[in-house]
């Protein structure tokens, strides 16, 4: 990387995607990192590690790469009500529904691949200190992030403030790190919706191992959540619980906050018209071309899709070890500066294996929940328009479901996030 390169990388400081400055970021990432204890996300992954508690046998046994099957459990921190209250006050969240502290634990397991082959996975795991021995669990989905090392299990992501917050509710909270960021192997297959939702169901059922290890009992209610990336997944996710994935578990309550849920219609319209930020617009866009392409087809060469200089280094951009905020200082500001003519026009208007692959992993609102369902968006979000919400809520009328709206006024893309945890953690109580 060249000085003008670092330079850049400063300078995308305003740039990242998720609504988040990058000294919002840091000093979220400065917050939680001084309240998570150092352990790299690689430790989890070596069976037998001294630290480890929850594998069963060696790791090439059959019963470990059941899906599902918890690897190992590392213990991450331990937090008060008192501290885990200000370090969610001083990252702009509501921590009124404090009722307990908070133990978070790094769980790794089997799951497999987008091709159905076996792998494994990782997720954070965070208990409440009291509350009883049988939790209820909420499962909440992160938003993008193309860094390994920006994962929930890491504790240097957004989604960790809502697992926080959760748990301190007398819950289990389980956030997915997906396949190819914290300690899974390989690349992140970027909105591909059935993996996802595959990772992040067979991290609930880690997640039932890894609680009786701890002395807990998960009663099988789910209440699914999740951010951006994270709230189609939690659409998706319900649909699977509600359709009998697992008989273990049963969905109690959806609560996704700012999904797109609509690529075709919204999202990519929004990346053209200015709706979505230019450089928000880029990182997406850039992050589902090289990952799509890795799972079909999409073209052969980058040079047929991004100009130059971006070609000769965007799919190493995204190879998972690249921090977001270095990414962006590597990437064009506008989509015109990003993609070829070529390009440009097919993604305004897709066809062939393109428009396949946006439509395998839109629809996730078409079908009828039968829980209680709130949809969270607002004005200001320049990442995910509030047209994909309504879209969402017409999607669910459409199969006879009702979604209640919870819009959150002027804020952006993170400001949404951090008034919907609030909101949905104090929904929750009322519903048990």
């Amino acid at each position: 990387m060249t000085e003008h390169d670092i330079r850049r990388g400063a300078r995308a400081a305003s740039r990242l995607p998720g609504g988040r400055t990058r000294r919002g970021a840091a000093a979220l990432a400065a917050a939680l990192l001084l309240s998570l204890t150092a352990v790299p996300a690689s430790a989890a992954v070596s069976a037998g590690n001294a630290g480890n508690t929850g594998g069963a046998g060696n790791a090439g046994d059959t019963e470990e790469h059941a899906r599902g099957a918890l690897l190992s459990t590392t213990h991450l921190a331990d937090k008060a009500p008192g501290p885990l209250r200000d370090l969610l006050t001083a990252n702009g969240v509501d921590a009124s529904a404090v009722r307990h502290g908070i133990t978070a634990h790094r769980i790794v397991y089997a799951t497999v691949t987008p091709a159905g082959e076996p792998t494994t996975a990782s997720a954070l795991l965070v208990l409440p200190a009291g509350g009883g021995e049988r939790l209820a669990t909420v499962s909440e989905t992160h938003g993008t992030t193309a860094y390994r090392g920006y994962a929930p299990s890491t504790g240097d992501n957004v989604s960790v403030l809502g697992a926080f917050l959760y748990a301190s509710g007398g819950r289990a909270a389980v956030a997915p790190d997906y396949l190819g960021l914290g300690a899974g192997p390989g690349t992140h297959p970027y909105v591909d919706t059935r993996s996802s939702v595959s990772a992040s169901l067979d991290a609930l059922r880690a997640a039932r191992t890894a609680a009786r290890g701890q002395g807990r009992r998960l009663t099988g209610a789910v209440y699914a959540t999740g951010f951006s990336q994270g709230g189609q997944v939690a659409m998706a996710l319900g649909r699977e619980l509600a359709r009998g994935a697992d008989r273990r578990f049963r969905l109690r309550a959806l609560a996704p906050v700012a999904g797109p849920y609509d690529i075709e219609g919204v999202e990519l319209p929004a990346m053209f018209d200015g709706r979505i930020d230019g450089a928000s617009a880029v990182f997406y866009l850039s992050y589902f071309l090289v990952a799509q392409n890795r799972l079909h087809p999409l073209y052969g060469d980058p040079r047929e899709v991004f100009r130059a200089p971006y070609a000769d280094r965007v799919e190493e951009l995204f190879d998972g070890d690249h921090p977001d905020e270095e990414i962006a200082g590597l990437l064009p500001g506008t989509v015109g500066e990003l993609l070829t003519d070529e390009w440009h026009q097919r993604l305004r208007h897709p066809t062939g294996t393109l428009a396949e692959v946006i439509r395998l992993n839109d629809g996730v609102c078409a079908w009828a929940p039968r829980v209680p369902v709130r949809l969270h968006t607002s004005g200001g979000d320049r990442d995910v328009p509030a047209a994909n919400t309504g879209g969402c809520v017409r999607d669910l009328a459409r199969h006879g479901a009702y979604a209640r709206v919870v819009h959150h006024g002027d804020a952006d893309h993170f400001g949404a996030y951090q008034r919907a945890i609030a909101h949905n953690a104090r929904w929750f109580a009322r519903l048990d």
